[in-house]
This record gives C-alpha cells, sequence and structure tokens, in this order.
C-alpha cells in the first residue's frame, strides 16, 4: 500500500474540449485520510499541487484533463519533479473504473466525482493503474544568450564579445559537472556548440537520463540562460504501477576486442546502451539477461560473426541481420537520436534500431488486433518466432480467431460463453459512448473552425493595417534618420565653435596679463614668431597682428633670408629679439630697415606671448645704436675712400 500523498481527479463540469473552463472533484488521499474538494479549476489545482507536492495525481482517463497530447505535455511540465500522472484504468486497454473500483472492493457512486476521484486515489495507492510517460529517459539542456544583441553601435562588438563568453563559460561549467555526473554514474551525453564572435552563440547537451537526476539546474542571468527540457516520445507511454513481468527485448551486439551492446525494449525504448573491452561470453549472457529475455539478437554485418550466433542460441532468440551490410551514414543517422561514445556502440545501437524497424509494423498491427487485457508483449515474442497475428492471439488468449468463415480454436480451449458475451457487451457500450463523444467532439472543431476562420479574416485585416502602419514607421525613421545625420554635423559644429571660443578666452586671458604688466612697466609685451618663415610671419600677423612699435622673438632664426626679413622690416617693428644666430643677407635687410636685432635679451614667456623687462629692452637697444652708429661711420668713410681712389684713378687716365 502506498503511503504518500496522492490526488484523485474526475471531471465535474464541462469537457476538457469545450469552450467553458471545465471544473473538477478532486479528492486528496494522506494517510488514508480523504480530504474532498468540488468544482475546482485546473489553475487551482496545480498550486494545490505544488503546495503538497504529491507522489501521484490520479485519474480514469487523462484526456479528462487536457484535450490533446500537446496541451497534456504543457500541464506536466507545471508539476513539480517527482509527481507522476496516473492513469488507474490502465494503458492503451483501459478497464471500467466501476469494475476496477468493485474487484479492489472500493464502494464508489459512479454518478458522483467526488467518489470517483477517491476511488482513482485508494486504486493508485494499492498499485493499480499505469504511470503516463510522455518523455523519455532523455534531456536536452539549451545554453544561449539571455537577451538579443539587436543592432548595436560604437560598442557592439565588445558587448557581443563579453555575452558569447559568458555563454562559453556557462557551457564549460555545464560540461564539467556532466563529464563527473557521466563518470559517478555511467550515463552519457552529447554535446554541440555554436561559435560566434568572442565565445559561444548557443550549447545543446543530450544527457541519456530522465530530467530530475541530472544535477543541472534551469537558471538566467543578465547575459546567460540555461533551459532544460525532457525529450518528448512520438506517442504515449504507459507503464504500470506495479512491476510487470521479465520484458522481451531486442539485443543489438557488435562484437570484438571491444565489445558494443544495446538493448532495445520492443515499444523501441533504449534500455542500455554501452561497449566493454576483454569481456566474456557469459558476462555478455549474463548482462544482456539482467534486463529481460531476448527476443532477437541482432548484428549489422552479414553474414553473422560466429559470436552473435553463440549469444542467439544461448537465449534461443531469432536472429537479425540486415541482409546486407549497413553504410556508416545508416548507423550514424539511426543511433545519433539515443546517443553514443564510440563506433562499437554506434554500430549495436545500429543493429538493434534497424531490426526494430523490420517490426514496428508488425508491432502496430498486434497492438491494434489484441483484445483487451491480453499480454501484447508475449504476442509479439510468437509473431517474431513465426506465428501469425491471429496465431499468435490464440496462443495468448485461448479464444478463437475468425479468420474469414473459418473458426480455428487453439488446443485446449475453453471459455465460459456467459463471460464473454458480457465481456463483449461492455464493449460495445464503450464504443457507443466513444462514438457519442467523437460527435461531439466533430460538432466541437466545426464550431472551432467556423470561430477560426472568423479570427483569421480580422488577423488578416489587422496584418494590412499594421503593413500601412509599417510604411508610415518606416517612412518616419527614414526622416528621422535624416534628422539624426543633421544633428550630429551641427552638434560637431558646435563642439569645433566651442574649443574656438575656447581657445579665444584663453588668448584673450593671457593678453589681459601682458597688458597689467605693461600697464604697471613691469613688462614690454613682445609677439612670438615660432620660424623665421614667411608662413610663420603671416600666421603671428592673423593671430596677433603686427604692428609699428612692436617687439618680436624669432624663437628659430635659421633659414630665413632678406626677402623673409623684409616682411617684418615693412611692418615698421621696433626691435627683434633673437636666441641664435641669423643669416648675413638677413642681418643687412634688418640693419638697412633700421630693425634692431638683439640678442642675449631675458625675456618671460608665457606660451604664445613673452614680455621683457623695459629697462632691459632700452639698454639693448642703447647698445644697438651705439653698434650701429659705429658701423654706419665706418661704412661712410669706406665710401669716402672708394670715392677718392676712384677720382685720383680717373685723374692718372686723363693726364696720361
Amino acid at each position: 500500500m502506498h503511503s504518500g500523498i496522492i490526488y484523485g481527479i474526475d471531471i465535474a463540469k464541462g469537457s476538457s474540449r469545450a469552450h467553458e473552463i471545465p471544473r473538477y472533484a478532486v479528492a486528496i488521499l494522506k494517510e488514508n485520510q480523504v480530504m474532498r474538494y468540488s468544482m475546482v479549476s485546473r489553475g487551482r489545482i496545480l498550486k494545490m499541487v505544488q503546495e503538497d507536492k504529491p507522489d501521484y495525481i490520479t485519474v480514469d482517463n487523462i484526456f479528462e484533463l487536457a484535450p490533446d497530447k500537446d496541451e497534456l505535455i504543457r500541464f506536466l511540465d507545471k508539476l513539480p519533479d517527482p509527481t507522476k500522472l496516473v492513469q488507474v484504468t490502465g494503458g492503451l486497454h483501459q478497464q471500467p473504473l466501476l469494475k476496477l473500483a468493485q474487484e479492489h472492493g472500493i464502494s464508489m457512486n459512479q454518478f458522483s466525482p467526488g467518489d470517483e476521484a477517491e476511488a482513482c486515489a485508494r486504486l493508485a495507492a494499492m498499485g493499480i493503474g499505469c504511470e503516463v510517460s510522455l518523455f523519455e529517459d532523455v534531456t536536452r539542456i539549451k545554453v544561449s544568450r539571455s537577451r538579443s544583441l539587436g543592432r548595436g553601435g560604437w560598442s557592439q562588438n565588445r558587448y557581443r564579445r563579453k555575452v558569447h563568453g559568458a555563454v562559453k563559460e556557462k557551457s564549460r561549467l555545464i560540461e564539467q559537472i556532466l563529464h563527473k555526473f557521466s563518470k559517478d554514474t555511467g550515463i552519457t551525453f552529447t554535446a554541440k556548440s555554436i561559435e560566434g564572435f568572442g565565445g559561444y552563440v548557443r550549447t545543446e547537451f543530450i544527457v541519456n537520463s530522465s530530467r530530475e537526476k541530472i544535477p543541472v539546474r534551469p537558471s538566467i542571468s543578465a547575459d546567460v540562460q540555461v533551459s532544460i527540457r525532457s525529450v518528448e516520445r512520438d506517442k504515449i507511454k504507459y507503464i504500470p504501477l506495479t512491476p510487470s513481468k521479465r520484458k522481451y527485448t531486442i539485443v543489438g551486439i557488435d562484437p570484438g576486442t571491444t565489445v558494443g551492446i544495446a538493448i532495445l525494449s520492443l515499444d523501441g525504448d533504449l534500455l542500455f546502451s554501452k561497449s566493454f573491452r576483454g569481456i566474456s561470453h557469459d558476462q555478455v549472457v549474463k548482462l544482456i539477461s539482467d534486463h529481460g529475455k531476448p527476443a532477437i539478437v541482432a548484428t549489422d554485418v552479414y553474414p553473422p560473426p560466429a559470436s552473435v550466433e553463440k549469444v542467439r542460441r544461448s537465449f534461443k532468440a531469432v536472429l537479425g541481420t540486415p541482409g546486407t551490410e549497413l553504410r556508416a551514414e545508416e548507423k550514424i543517422a539511426m543511433a545519433r537520436p539515443f546517443g553514443y561514445s564510440n563506433d562499437h556502440e554506434r554500430d549495436s545501437l545500429a543493429a538493434a534500431i534497424n531490426i526494430y524497424r523490420n517490426y514496428k509494423n508488425i508491432f502496430s498491427r498486434v497492438e491494434k488486433k489484441a483484445p483487451r487485457f491480453a499480454d501484447i508483449e508475449l504476442i509479439k515474442y510468437h509473431v517474431i518466432n513465426g506465428d501469425s497475428i491471429e496465431e499468435a492471439i490464440e496462443k495468448v488468449t485461448a479464444v478463437p480467431v475468425n479468420r474469414g468463415s473459418v473458426t480455428v480454436s487453439a488446443p485446449g480451449a475453453c471459455i465460459d460463453a456467459d463471460e464473454q458475451i458480457k465481456k463483449l457487451q461492455e464493449l460495445i457500450r464503450q464504443k457507443n459512448d466513444m462514438i457519442h463523444e467523437l460527435k461531439e467532439y466533430v460538432q466541437e472543431l466545426k464550431k472551432t473552425n467556423s470561430e477560426k476562420e472568423r479570427i483569421i479574416g480580422e488577423m488578416e485585416g489587422r496584418i494590412n493595417k499594421l503593413k500601412q502602419a509599417e510604411s508610415r514607421e518606416l517612412r518616419k525613421q527614414k526622416e528621422i534618420k535624416i534628422r539624426d545625420t543633421e544633428i550630429t554635423r551641427l552638434r560637431t559644429e558646435l563642439s569645433r565653435s566651442k574649443q574656438a571660443l575656447q581657445d579665444s578666452r584663453k588668448h584673450i586671458k593671457k593678453l589681459k596679463q601682458i597688458r597689467k604688466k605693461e600697464i604697471k612697466g613691469e613688462g614690454l609685451p613682445v609677439k612670438v614668431v615660432s620660424a623665421f618663415t614667411k608662413e610663420a610671419i603671416l600666421q603671428t600677423m592673423d593671430m596677433y597682428g603686427l604692428k609699428k612699435g612692436d617687439v618680436v622673438l624669432l624663437e628659430d632664426s635659421s633659414g630665413g633670408a632678406a626677402g623673409t626679413a623684409a616682411i617684418l622690416v615693412e611692418t615698421g617693428i621696433r626691435a627683434v629679439i633673437l636666441q641664435d644666430e641669423i643669416s648675413y643677407a638677413a642681418n643687412e635687410a634688418f640693419f638697412q630697415g633700421n630693425v634692431p636685432l638683439l640678442k642675449n635679451v631675458k625675456v618671460q614667456r608665457f606660451d604664445d606671448f613673452a614680455t621683457v623687462d623695459p629697462k632691459v629692452l632700452e639698454e639693448a637697444l642703447y647698445v644697438w645704436q651705439e653698434d650701429a652708429k659705429k658701423k654706419r661711420r665706418e661704412q661712410e668713410h669706406q665710401h669716402l675712400a672708394a670715392l677718392l681712389d676712384e677720382y685720383r684713378s680717373e685723374r692718372r687716365r686723363g693726364l696720361a
């Protein structure tokens, strides 16, 4: 008897397929005490389940909770990890809830939803029913960006590198956790990463284990999100709550020094896959028998190796071969969904999957033709061993099967006619109920289709309006882009103007400082010319002006000639202060223009300006003027001497 919390649920009003929100009766079984709730919505049930975290949620029909498989998956996704959904009436072939309750001593009123909900809970506590499995024991872990990168701006590449680097770091951390988990448990996994600028765009891990066993949890941060989802099954699987007898299996073997072994159920579910180096025949047989009774032992090559034939004989199983050797591409395609670690596991998986595919259609026909309560696996086993479907059903059920006009009875078959009639009548009643429900469902679908057509018409109208709005928005964005460009240009121009104004203010401030010194008699302003070139002189004239009476400082007096000196002489400047030697031609041009060239004069610099002590300047000018007078007297004396020499020369030529 199960001792945990069990929820029993039965629909009380409406239908999961109707537009009206259905209401349910809920019976909570805890420590053999029952609490009932009536007219509860599905949302309220989910909140109660999150609080109580029951072991089972039990129903007599899973489609009372959801109209289809997709909606049922969404419902199961909202359940806590330990909670399982149980259909107490069985799996593919259901038994009436009333009959099950009577068989197990549970009294109930079949017209009371509360009684039916309680009966579901009590039957599950006795181990009656099947767990509803919509997910494989395979989990997909996806590590990706938690937000879109967008179009970005100047720092887009740096931002992309940061986000992709965070995805890569998180992927490597999860891979380390899964490697340790795989080493401890033997559970395999595969990883696939898509590289991006500076790291990974996303990484996907496929782990061959159920979600609750994996030591990784969903998370989301500023840059990275981790989502975990179980892989959905192609069809719903029903797993009995009470362990059943030993299952029949399909075994794929890749023999050799390293032996690959893969074991599938007759439903195509992977039960085991691994490779072993140096394993003995007895160890192979024991390992296979631990997972069930092999109905087929398969290989991926033809003819089959002797070691595979030896294993087959050990179990008296059917030998499965592909007829021709499978190509590597086919084996990879078949084994990839299950995952594998090496070529031996891949080949054994491919051998088992190939044989399962060969029998898949036959197994589907068995499931359709098998009567209620029959052992479907045993019927499949007889079919694998050469019986027709009808013969296999007769062997298992001991019920004659009609083949056209001939009735064949299995040896020793005996059945009570009244019991058979009751079963058939019950089957007819259930089929009639099903037909009635399907008719109602068809009517609902027609109404839904009509409503969807109306919605489609409305949506098309909205799409047209959205297209027009989008067109207007595009034109608006274009205008905004043009204006943004113009604003950017004007801002650049304004920035330049501000910089020029700031520079001008600095110059004015310096000029004011120099002017204050000039007024106080502490210094005369000196205008600085950076080089003795025409361009430097004109630049100083443009910025500060050169007028009569100004004193000029030549920072670099090399390179200039008489023409360059003439430009300064024409401005009427008072004097030129030199810091190094000047050319003879330029010296003469300044002398002829009566512009003093002063050396060794101490000057105080203020960036582009300078000042000189008036006394020092006057002394330097006095010295230069005295030197200039001497030089002019010498030039006059030389000139008179030259005239006298010329006169004497002419007199000598006349006398001669």
